[in-house]
């Protein structure tokens, strides 16, 4: 999933300006599971929008609202009426969601209520950590499913550097070494064999170096 985090409150408050009517609009899957931009989080930061707004002695008006997902378009009209109302849309949203929000809505003026992080997976509650860049070129199948483009501090796609200690990177000591857990599961699968297979360099062409990707699927479209 997209991870996000918050943006600082003065942040938002500087992006509304002037700005009399105030739209917070979350997105309930991604950043809801990341507890940054659910239902529970548009309320939080409506609420002390509202308070340090009254603070500033503004008259602003803020309203909450919340969709499926911000980044497909078929719940994008759901809302239309609060959109329209609004002269400032702050979305919790990832960066797709904000960008999508803005083009189905060219007249409304929207801007980012998180910061959008990486793409990782939940290990325990309130901890969330990358596993994936979106290189565009996975090589999961040779490594036991573990991504060492992400988690190796070096990127090292044909073995180890020889400089962890007890498990752990030598670049990033709190973070387990990506060689070492590779190995590890791929000797757990008796799979050790797939080490001597040489690994081709990364087609970094079709990763973020590149233009923005797109991706058709002609079965799917209408």
């Amino acid at each position: 999933m997209i991870v996000a985090d918050k943006k600082p409150l003065a942040e938002v408050l500087a992006s509304i300006g002037k700005a009399g009517r105030v739209l917070v609009i979350g997105c309930d899957t991604c950043v809801a599971e990341c507890a940054a931009g659910g239902r529970k989080e548009v309320a939080l930061t409506a609420s002390a929008l509202r308070i340090a707004l009254e603070k500033e002695g503004r008259r602003v008006e803020v309203r909450e609202a919340c969709l499926d997902r911000q980044c497909v378009n078929e719940f994008l009209p759901e809302a239309a009426e609060d959109m329209a109302w609004a002269e400032r849309i702050v979305s919790l949203g990832c960066g797709a969601g904000v960008q999508a929000l803005a083009r189905f809505y060219p007249e409304s003026d929207v801007v980012p209520g998180l910061n959008t992080q990486f793409i990782g997976t939940t290990v325990q509650p309130g901890v969330w950590v990358e596993e994936c860049s979106g290189c565009g070129d996975c090589k999961l199948a040779f490594f036991g499913a573990v991504c060492p483009v992400t988690r190796c501090s070096k990127r090292l796609l044909n073995g180890p550097c020889g400089g962890s200690k007890g498990g752990k990177c030598e670049v990033s000591p709190e973070v387990d070494c990506a060689w070492q857990l590779i190995y590890d599961r791929l000797a757990a699968l008796g799979l050790l064999a797939r080490l001597r297979e040489f690994v081709p360099p990364a087609d970094w062409s079709a990763s973020h170096s590149g233009r923005p990707r797109t991706i058709i699927r002609e079965d799917r479209r209408i």
